[in-house]
């Protein structure tokens, strides 16, 4: 059986579960977050969150998302996939930030990049950005409690 959840309806599961992840979607300096938003759900035992919060400043946009069970799976499988794509448009890198591996993903012409962050195999933070600068989104990025985001999905 499939349950479908809103993590801030009243019928959600309890309050622990469901809002564990909110308090790590920050506000942003010089950035306008939206409401966090989000849904849990559980197949057959096993929890299945995901978290998001987008910043808007002027025409540049950051979508932060927090992803536990199959979907940070199925992203985690897509980063470690072995592609690569290196140009002078589009650079690609997995590299250890905070003892934890980072995939990056950056096209220059569109100033936009993904950034995926492995917190453990079931657990990613990621981070997507359009209109800024490779060095201003791993900024960003870095502005989030990875570890603190990493104890809460055990």
């Amino acid at each position: 059986m499939v349950q479908f959840v809103s993590l801030w309806r009243a019928s959600a599961p309890p309050r622990s579960r469901r809002r564990r992840f909110v308090p790590f979607l920050v506000d942003l300096p010089g950035w306008k977050g939206s409401k966090p938003e989000g849904v849990a759900t559980q197949v057959l035992g096993t929890d299945i969150i995901t978290a998001t919060r987008t910043y808007e400043r002027g025409s540049a946009k950051v979508n932060a998302s927090i992803l536990m069970g199959a979907p940070a799976q199925a992203a985690l499988l897509a980063a470690n996939s072995g592609a690569k794509a290196n140009s002078s448009d589009i650079r690609t890198s997995t590299t250890t930030v905070d003892g934890m591996q980072m995939h990056k993903t950056y096209t220059v012409s569109h100033k936009s990049g993904a950034i995926l962050v492995e917190l453990s195999g079931n657990a990613a933070f990621t981070l997507a950005s359009t209109g800024i600068g490779e060095d201003e989104a791993m900024g960003i990025a870095k502005k989030f409690d990875w570890k603190g985001i990493q104890a809460q999905a055990k």
